[in-house]
Parts: C-alpha cells; sequence; structure tokens
C-alpha cells in the first residue's frame, strides 16, 4: 500500500487514524501526535488496533485503504474550502482538521442520502470492531496485554487455564434447566 508520494505509507496511515479517532476518540500518543486528536482519556480506537484490523486481509478493506484516505482528504479540503479554514498543508487535510470539524465531516458521510454512506459507515464498523471486539486479536491475548477497548467494557479475564466460566447467572436465576445429557463441560454427552 505504499505509493511514490508516500514511500512508506505515513500520511494515508495517519489519515485512516484520524479517522477511526473520530469514531472511538482517544489520548495522544504523544505531544506531536496530529492523527489522534487527544480530546479523551485512556486509548480509542487507534490504541485498540484499528488500522491492524483494517489492514487484514480477511476483511477486504485492505486494498482500499489507501483511496479511502485520499478519498477521506478530498473531502477534507472541500470541507475546509466550504468554512473557509483556509489551507494548511502541514499534515494529510483529514488530519488537519479541529476534531470538531472532523466529526461534522464524518456525519455528512454517514448522512442518509450520502451516495458514499455504506462505504464509511463500514469503515467506522471496523473501527468500532477494534475497540469493541480487539477482532485483529486472539481474545485471550488481547485481554494479557491489556486491550484498551476490552478493558473500557470490563470483559473479564479467562479463567487460569484460559477457558471463561460463569458461575453466577447475569440475571441472578438460570434461564433454563439444564438439558439431563450435559455433562460437566457445558457440552451434550
Amino acid at each position: 500500500m505504499e505509493s511514490a508520494e508516500d514511500p512508506d505509507g505515513a500520511e494515508w496511515t495517519a489519515t485512516l487514524e484520524a479517522f477511526a479517532d473520530t469514531i472511538i476518540p482517544g489520548e495522544k500518543r504523544s505531544p506531536d501526535d496530529r492523527a489522534v486528536a487527544g480530546v479523551s482519556e485512556g486509548g480509542g480506537a487507534v490504541a485498540a488496533g484499528a488500522l491492524a484490523l483494517l489492514e487484514m486481509p480477511e476483511g477486504g478493506m485492505a486494498p482500499m485503504l489507501e483511496d479511502l484516505a485520499s478519498a477521506l482528504d478530498t473531502y477534507a479540503e472541500k470541507y475546509r474550502e466550504e468554512h473557509g479554514l483556509g489551507v494548511d498543508d502541514t499534515a494529510p487535510p483529514f488530519v488537519t482538521l479541529e476534531y470538531q470539524d472532523r466529526v461534522a465531516l464524518v456525519e455528512e458521510l454517514t448522512l442518509p442520502g450520502h451516495p458514499e454512506k455504506v462505504l464509511w459507515t463500514g469503515l467506522a464498523l471496523f473501527c468500532n470492531m477494534a475497540f469493541d471486539t480487539g477482532a485483529h486479536l486472539h481474545t485471550t491475548e488481547a485481554i494479557a496485554a491489556g486491550h484498551v477497548g476490552l478493558l473500557a467494557i470490563g470483559y473479564r479475564p479467562p479463567n487460569a487455564d484460559g477457558l471463561w466460566r460463569f458461575p453466577e447467572f447475569s440475571y441472578r436465576r438460570p434461564l433454563a434447566k439444564l438439558h439431563p445429557d450435559t455433562i460437566a463441560s457445558g457440552s451434550l454427552a
């Protein structure tokens, strides 16, 4: 996903990180971080691995990421012009938008009736998936590594043997009687 203008992918990566940070904001990774706006404490979609998930071939988004970033930057340039924000060529156009302008632009792109709504909401869903599930990682590894999203939603770690068991019912009562052929593992014999 390298290009002649961007041999290491840094510009399009920054644009997609800024998009992910708009969906689930987090804190800056360093004082000079431009992609992450830093409007929330703790890690957001970027820290949760949104880019790693987007780049996985299984998701089908990887081949179009550079084009998506380019389109997002084009929309950002148009947004700047329409709102009299002036030109800022110190970083990719979407990255240079203030957080509230990023939000406003993403809202425009995901409104019913926008011709590319499905594309932009799909991209947003991947950002949510990375945060809510750590879908690019094995769950036990994600929890062991301190995955910010799983910690934020209170996902409990497995038992010492790596398996999840729930000795207490979430509704404080069983919802159904166990089948008489249920064995100790919870499976039917």
